[in-house]
């Protein structure tokens, strides 16, 4: 379903896991819902945030390299300095 893009198919994939006798993972199917369109939109659609979230762990990486050596101005620097090499 989710290497296929077949978000169509969630629902009945909810509907068989609320029947299991898997509390957590019924827990799990029972919250989908509240977000369903999301979610099914997630599962269909070509568009993701990976390019976004490769930046954010990128600067989280520096920014632990980074702890404890300087302020905030040579953390900025750092990170503008390695956004323009790739």
């Amino acid at each position: 379903m989710m290497t296929n893009r077949e978000g169509h198919r969630l629902q009945e994939w909810i509907a068989a896991t609320e029947a299991t006798e898997l509390a957590p993972l019924r827990g799990f199917a029972r919250n989908l819902r509240k977000d369903l369109d999301a979610v099914t939109a997630g599962l269909t659609l070509e568009w993701n945030s990976g390019p976004v979230e490769g930046h954010v762990n990128r600067i989280k990486m520096l920014k632990r390299q980074m702890f404890g050596r300087a302020k905030l101005d040579l953390l900025r620097l750092r990170i503008l300095l390695n956004t323009s090499r790739g």
